[in-house]
């Protein structure tokens, strides 16, 4: 999906695979011939893609013959299939009429290499055996001082000065979540008030369609079932029975 950038001097991606003979090892042709297609393409693009093995015959010829550049360190022959991996090897360079690049392979030692690179014009250039400029290093503690100049003259001083704490994915899946939530307790809220209202209004209606009875109403009404029952006939004896005296709450007892 990325947009044609052309043959770029230096890629704006890289992808590296170390180890490539794994990559390789029993891979169904279908995914081989869809990596060449991918390495085919990809240059245009701005992509740059790395292959790292010992020996470039661990590579299949299809997907060999799309890679410029080539840096190929010392492999030694001591059998005659090492022979024939050395000589596999030295016939994927272009070929430079001052090395025996056959040879040059086996002689390699620490830090050297043969080199060829793609030109301004995309041509692979000759085979050169060339050293590799090792990384910088200092052995023991560095004083303030060094350390600062160090930092001043990195290439990439400025860059991370500044501490950026973007917002992470948990963050915005949390964010999301926790609003997912808010919304459906408000929604259970609304949806309960919604229920007390419906049921409120179906008591008014009630009250109303039986004659607008009110609290002191139903009361009465309920005092005067009671009355009519046997536990309110009880219940009123003892209370008259209290007002007028023993005797005389007999003989309204009989009279109720």
């Amino acid at each position: 999906m990325l947009p044609e950038a052309g043959d770029l001097e230096k890629p704006k991606l890289v992808f590296i695979f170390d180890e490539a003979h794994l990559l390789f090892n029993d891979t169904p042709q279908a995914l081989v011939d869809k990596i060449e297609q991918v390495v085919r393409l990809i240059r245009s693009k701005g992509v740059g893609v790395y292959f790292v093995t010992q020996n470039p015959a661990d590579i299949p010829e299809s997907i060999l013959g799309q890679l410029g550049n080539r840096v190929q360190h010392a492999l030694r022959a001591f059998t005659p299939k090492d022979q024939k991996g050395v000589r596999a090897a030295a016939e994927t360079f272009r070929a430079n009429p001052e090395i025996n690049v056959e040879t040059a392979i086996t002689e390699l030692g620490v830090g050297e290499a043969l080199v060829s690179f793609l030109d301004e014009k995309g041509t692979p250039t000759m085979v050169e055996r060339a050293f590799v400029i090792p990384p910088r290093s200092h052995i023991g503690p560095v004083d303030a001082g060094q350390r600062q100049s160090l930092l001043a003259n990195s290439l990439v001083a400025g860059q991370y000065e500044t501490a950026v704490d973007r917002e992470s994915a948990y963050e915005i899946l949390k964010a999301k979540a926790e609003q997912t939530a808010q919304a459906q307790a408000e929604a259970q809220a609304q949806e309960a008030e919604a229920e007390a209202a419906e049921q409120a209004a179906k008591e008014e209606a009630k009250a109303a369609k039986g004659g607008g009875t009110s609290a002191f109403g139903a009361f009465a009404t309920s005092a005067a079932r009671a009355i009519g029952s046997n536990v309110g006939r009880q219940l009123v004896r003892g209370v008259l029975g209290s007002l007028l005296g023993g005797s005389s709450s007999k003989k309204k007892s009989s009279w109720w």
